[in-house]
């Protein structure tokens, strides 16, 4: 809905014609709030259930130390979903869509496999945390994961893509919580203002696990689903060029939030570290903190992990439906009933039910599957971002206005060089083990 389209008509009214909103900061407040919603869904959706286990793990281990990777994270973030809100606002396309309409069916289907590939990986990441979660409650995960998997089903089966999202923001909004657990941990205050804002190598140096850890870290911060979710979100949204401002301040809103989010997650982690607990896994390491800071604690990390495993569950579910549908031009919208797109609800509950069963397969090692695929996103996120890239440099798509100026590029170029560089080093890592010292 565009900001045309709500200002006639923005609250219930009495009457027939509505009610007209005349002051400037009341009207500009409610085009925000119908605007907003995607770019904090699509941006604390991948505060998933890996980046959960990712970024504790990187405070168990290293305490604070890791917080400045996050503050450089945070423009990055920005900028590039940025520029999936413009070019989803310029077309009404998804992003699969358009991959197909401007490079052709080889690049769209090399697009597709790659983005089916890791969301489903990614998903299996989802239900192996919440069958962590599930055993440390003393639930069996075959009861409690093919509940998980029904209810989070049954989230987007409703034919309204505002009832969706009202609930999906009302999840982003719990994980506020992290901030309680972050404070009740009572860290150093010099010390993470200082690892906050001045690059460090923990000590020990620039180790295997290290190395392994940070591109974890930046895959799970950027990840190539968000691409497609955002841009499948604004089309089903209906925004048009009156919402860019609005549309940027929720992306900027999301980023900073899931940031400050990531480095609560950090901290949480970090008091593991300062009270001598080695780390295994997050549920592990929530039963081990409860000695000190009681149950609660405990209660409270679990809890958000299954909260971050239904946020990542439904948008990453959301965005395979999504793409497969704009490529196989199916009705694709959460606007939609089942009777009206049944292939597209088809392949979200396919995906869900797939990797909840997998899960379930005896003694695998969940914790080792969650950290390889956000270190698997982060190799395959530049050849998405490089598709983006492209699409935004192509001014007839997007007119001279929208399309990308030289500042843009010359960020994106370099984020671009970044991304390939840490993979170069994680591909030489595995190629050559002993590259980097063992840690």
């Amino acid at each position: 809905m565009n900001q045309a389209t709500i200002q006639p008509s923005v609250t219930p009214a009495a009457s027939s014609r509505g009610v007209v909103v005349r002051n400037p900061w009341a009207r500009n407040l409610l085009s925000f709030l119908m605007v907003f919603g995607p770019g904090l869904i699509v941006m604390e959706a991948d505060n998933d259930a890996g980046a959960v286990s990712t970024y504790i793990q990187a405070g168990a281990q290293y305490g604070t130390h890791l917080l400045w990777i996050l503050v450089l994270l945070l423009p990055i973030t920005y900028f590039i979903q940025e520029m999936v809100v413009r070019l989803g606002i310029a077309t009404g396309k998804g992003h699969a869509a358009m991959i197909y309409q401007r490079f052709g069916k080889w690049w769209g289907l090399f697009s597709l496999v790659d983005l089916q590939l890791l969301n489903f990986l990614t998903l299996v990441t989802e239900f192996a945390a919440i069958a962590l979660v599930l055993e440390h409650l003393n639930i069996s995960p075959l009861l409690g994961v093919p509940v998980a998997a029904c209810a989070l089903t049954m989230l987007v089966l409703t034919g309204s893509y505002r009832r969706w999202e009202r609930i999906v923001v009302f999840l982003c909004v719990l994980d506020l919580a992290w901030f309680a657990l972050a404070f009740y941990a009572r860290p150093a205050t010099a010390e993470i203002l200082r690892n906050t804002l001045v690059p460090s190598i923990p000590a020990g140096g620039l180790t295997a696990s290290l190395v392994f850890l940070v591109v974890g870290i930046v895959g799970t911060t950027i990840a190539p689903w968000q691409l497609f979710f955002q841009q499948s979100c604004i089309a089903d949204k209906r925004l048009r060029f009156a919402d860019l401002k609005w549309a940027r301040l929720d992306t900027l809103i999301g980023a900073t939030f899931t940031i400050i989010v990531a480095g609560c997650m950090m901290l949480t982690g970090n008091a593991a570290l300062r009270h001598g607990f080695s780390f295994t896994d997050p549920a592990q390491m929530a039963a081990d903190l409860s000695k000190v800071f009681g149950p609660w604690f405990r209660t409270g990390i679990l809890l958000l992990m299954i909260n971050a495993a239904a946020l990542g569950t439904t948008a990453i579910s959301l965005s395979s439906a999504w793409a497969y549908g704009e490529v196989k031009g199916w009705p694709h919208s959460l606007q939609k009933s089942i009777k009206d797109a049944p292939a597209f609800y088809g392949v979200y509950v396919l995906c869900v039910g797939a990797a909840a069963g997998l899960v379930l397969i005896p003694r695998a090692p969940l914790q080792l599957i969650i950290l390889s695929v956000q270190v698997l996103a982060g190799i395959m996120l530049p050849s998405a971002i490089i598709f983006l890239q492209l699409l935004l440099n192509d001014k007839e798509l997007l007119g001279e206005r929208f399309a990308n100026k030289p500042w843009n590029n010359f960020v994106n170029w370099t984020i671009i060089i970044v991304l390939f560089a840490l993979s170069l080093v994680l591909g030489a890592q595995v190629v050559a083990p002993k590259l980097f010292p063992a840690g």
